[in-house]
């Protein structure tokens, strides 16, 4: 069963991750138009008529710089969110790669490539030290509990900051109304995008446009019409926000579902994470997924999937992945069998929380001041 949670979770995060990147290319090609009208107009200045007509167009899209890459398409799939993209245990082989990612974060998880087993000592030392809270020299259960989710917040967090920061001059009482976000993020489309046909591209914009308002209104914890930055996090990243999380079922039932009727049959679910192809054979893990679909996610055994059950598919209730690898962080390196974590322990079993030339550890460091 954990197997077949982990096939899955990877396969929603990198439906994500490639929506996410996606819609950073279309974002980067939209400054290029913006540049080559700006030369053009240079080079013939007889043009500069135009300018007015372009102009507002162009703007918006200028502006629209990292809420739409990160947002506008918003078919993320998330499940309880995981500590590490990679999965901790392919094959029944335990993964390091997890523990170090899981322990420093994603981004963190890349610097350390760089550096030998006594580089990574001495600053694994020095995170250490910022861990043990009441400085009584032993790590215990609840302090490496309270790193890893502050590991785990800070992407987001920071995330939600620069993004926030950009929409400055969209704000007013810092604060962000809909219709600022939908011309900032949507402004490059016309009355011709919005008017498409329901088979074309700009039809897709319709619809995440359509799902950003209600996301948008959903994260309006207080009803007030205008996003403050906090609700503005959990806009971006409604996984992480209990009072979000029906939408990101809703999203997720919407993205699979092709007949529309509001739930998920197990066509659709295999469907949706392996799309047959004539003549290609179905990978072992498909048929996992199958009796994972009947098994353990279609409780009520009618071969559909409801909002309760992808609810339960997506995001289980049923196991702490934080508190799981804080035991099993503990056991990897707990010598005397006290619960408890000393600096020198750790340090001996320091491949196992960062590696050496393996793993990252940059602004773990830099910024563990912030801790």
């Amino acid at each position: 069963h954990q197997r077949n949670h982990e096939i899955s979770r990877s396969k929603v995060h990198f439906r994500f991750t490639l929506s996410k990147l996606i819609r950073q290319l279309q974002e980067i090609m939209r400054r290029w138009q913006v540049i080559l009208i700006c030369w053009l107009l240079s080079v013939h200045p007889m043009h500069s008529a135009v300018v007015p007509i372009s102009e507002e167009k162009n703007d918006s899209d200028n502006d629209s710089e990292t809420p739409a890459g990160d947002n506008a398409e918003n078919k993320t799939r998330v499940q309880e969110k995981d500590l590490s993209d990679v999965e901790h245990n392919p094959d029944d082989e335990h993964n390091p790669d997890y523990d170090h990612e899981a322990f420093l974060g994603k981004e963190e998880a890349k610097s350390f490539d760089e550096l030998t087993p006594e580089e990574s000592k001495m600053r694994l030392g020095k995170i250490v030290e910022k861990i043990d809270k009441d400085n009584d020299g032993l790590v215990t259960e609840d302090e490496l509990k309270v790193w890893i989710k502050y590991v785990q917040n800070r992407y987001i967090q920071n995330d939600a900051d620069k993004q926030w920061k950009e929409l400055q001059s969209e704000l007013a009482d810092n604060k962000l109304v809909w219709e600022a976000y939908k011309k900032r993020t949507y402004g490059f489309l016309d009355d011709q995008d919005m008017n498409a046909e329901e088979d074309s591209e700009s039809y897709n914009y319709k619809d995440m446009i359509k799902r950003d308002e209600r996301r948008f209104e959903r994260a309006d914890k207080n009803g007030d019409g205008a996003l403050d930055q906090e609700e503005f996090a959990d806009f971006l990243h409604p996984e992480e926000a209990p009072h979000m999380r029906d939408i990101v079922v809703e999203e997720t039932i919407e993205d699979i579902d092709k007949d529309k009727d509001g739930k998920i049959s197990l066509a659709e679910y295999i469907g949706d994470m392996h799309p047959s192809k004539e003549g290609t054979e179905e990978p072992d893990w498909v048929e996992s997924e199958r009796e994972a679909f009947k098994e353990d996610h279609d409780k009520n055994k009618d071969g559909l999937l409801d909002f309760e059950e992808v609810k339960n598919w997506i995001m289980p209730d049923d196991y702490d992945h934080i508190m799981g690898e804080v035991t099993h962080l503990i056991d990897s390196a707990d010598k005397d069998g006290d619960g408890k974590l000393t600096k020198e322990e750790i340090l001996d079993k320091y491949d196992v929380f960062v590696g050496s030339q393996a793993t990252d550890f940059g602004e773990a460091l830099t910024r563990h001041d912030e801790f």
